[in-house]
């Protein structure tokens, strides 16, 4: 025990805490600097009472986006820590393909205040087996990982499967998303009954156009799920793209 903090002591000058989003140093681990948590724009009420997209101003309790009243969406909101933009992206782009797996805690703290609190089930949005041998980890079920532990919601690793290989969806478009990702899931032998009547959230890295979120909802929905919402670290709202 008395070695302990010493040891401790000097890990920290040889690894120092850093920013997640810019590797810059920081006073603790999973903090951002300065101006990477400026940067950083937070989502929160008002929003649209469906699909949760933020709105400028109080529009009224109830209130819906123009997307929402033209088509209602099959899930049950999007909550979203963050609204994508450089900090956020560079954190999601470092846990996704550089390997900062201890990311998906980061982003799993500040995406605790926006669980259900009807929660019932976390279920990450899956990968295709060929990208999770290329890759090694699935990264929206290391963030499921870190927020069942903050918030005591039991995570179904397996029940929620990508039957199929899909190609990349940076460029494709709103219609060409949702044909690639067109049967892509399905459940595992035993899921139907595990779904079936239950509250659940589904878990993403970041929030696009909502095909591959859809897509999975539309599979838990038709196996009797009662609510689907969909929890994320950072939403697109306008003009950017991502994975």
């Amino acid at each position: 025990m008395g070695l302990r903090e010493p040891l401790l002591q000097l890990i920290g000058l040889a690894l120092p805490p850093r920013c997640p989003a810019c590797s810059a140093v920081v006073d603790a681990d999973h903090r951002f600097c300065a101006p990477c948590w400026g940067g950083l724009t937070m989502i929160a009420p008002p929003w649209c009472a469906a699909c949760n997209l933020p709105f400028d101003h109080d529009r009224g309790e109830g209130a819906l986006c123009g997307p929402c009243l033209v088509a209602p969406p099959a899930h049950d909101g999007v909550r979203a820590a963050v609204a994508y933009g450089p900090a956020a992206s560079a954190l999601a782009l470092r846990l996704k393909y550089g390997g900062r797996t201890a990311h998906a805690e980061t982003a799993a703290r500040l995406m605790a205040r926006l669980m259900p609190d009807d929660a019932q089930l976390l279920l990450p949005v899956p990968l295709h087996r060929w990208r999770l041998w290329g890759r090694g980890y699935n990264q929206a079920l290391l963030i499921a990982r870190a927020l069942g532990r903050a918030t005591q919601v039991a995570v179904a690793p397996d029940l929620l499967r990508r039957v199929k290989p899909t190609p990349v969806l940076r460029g494709l478009g709103v219609r060409g998303r949702a044909k690639a990702v067109a049967g892509a899931f399905g459940l595992a032998p035993e899921g139907a009954a595990q779904v079936r009547g239950r509250r659940i959230v589904l878990v993403d890295d970041v929030f696009t156009s909502g095909a591959t979120a859809n897509a999975c909802v539309r599979v838990l929905k038709r196996a009797g799920a009662d609510k689907v919402t969909i929890l994320c670290w950072a939403r697109v709202i306008a003009g950017d793209d991502a994975d």
